[in-house]
């Protein structure tokens, strides 16, 4: 049986997902997740800190479908690739738990402007991302198998923006098989750059 605090803070998830932080108020929280304004309050002293545990939830949850695997591949190249495999297949997909795509996306556009302090928790995880491709990249160039002139900032930001570009239109057509295709395009990016 789940507990009252992990079934507030799967419905925030489905509903932050759906409808974004600011348009889903702490009413159709309690409603959704079937507790009283006391039995939110008692495990979260406000919508704000509920949106931080929420995203806490979200981050385990990327690391759990989009890394698994990972630490059986030895080259750091086959590493990203499997990454973008499993964000194909393991994550963008998982409408269980994002049923309106990638949460980090869609809360950065929304909170951008009107809770930047939100947003930028919530970008706090794309930067570690990136910070995870560049180890993986800079071990693939000291091991000499990177082109010579590949500008790892460069191929940084073409992944980035790909699994952004990737997301948005995933969550616009739900086609599979585009998809597919934009993750093997930036697999194929990403060969084009090694030896």
């Amino acid at each position: 049986m789940q507990k009252l605090k992990e079934k507030i803070i799967y419905e925030a998830l489905h509903q932050f997902s759906t409808k974004g932080f600011m348009a889903t108020s702490t009413t159709d929280i309690i409603k959704g997740a079937g507790t009283s304004k006391g039995g939110l309050y008692n495990h979260f002293k406000s919508k704000e800190q509920l949106f931080m545990e929420v995203l806490s939830q979200a981050r385990k949850i990327w690391r759990e479908r989009n890394l698994h695997g990972v630490e059986e591949i030895t080259r750091p190249i086959d590493k990203i690739k499997h990454i973008l495999g499993n964000y194909r297949d393991r994550y963008l997909t998982d409408s269980d738990n994002f049923p309106g795509g990638c949460i980090f996306i869609n809360l950065t556009v929304e909170l951008s402007d009107q809770q930047p302090h939100l947003a930028e928790a919530v970008n706090k995880g794309f930067n570690r991302f990136k910070s995870m491709l560049r180890r993986l990249l800079d071990q693939e160039k000291a091991a000499g198998t990177l082109k010579a002139g590949v500008d790892i900032n460069e191929v940084i930001e073409m992944i980035f923006s790909g699994l952004l570009g990737v997301c948005v239109m995933y969550t616009a057509d739900k086609s599979e098989q585009n998809l597919d295709q934009s993750i093997r395009a930036l697999c194929s990016y990403i060969d084009n750059n090694c030896k």
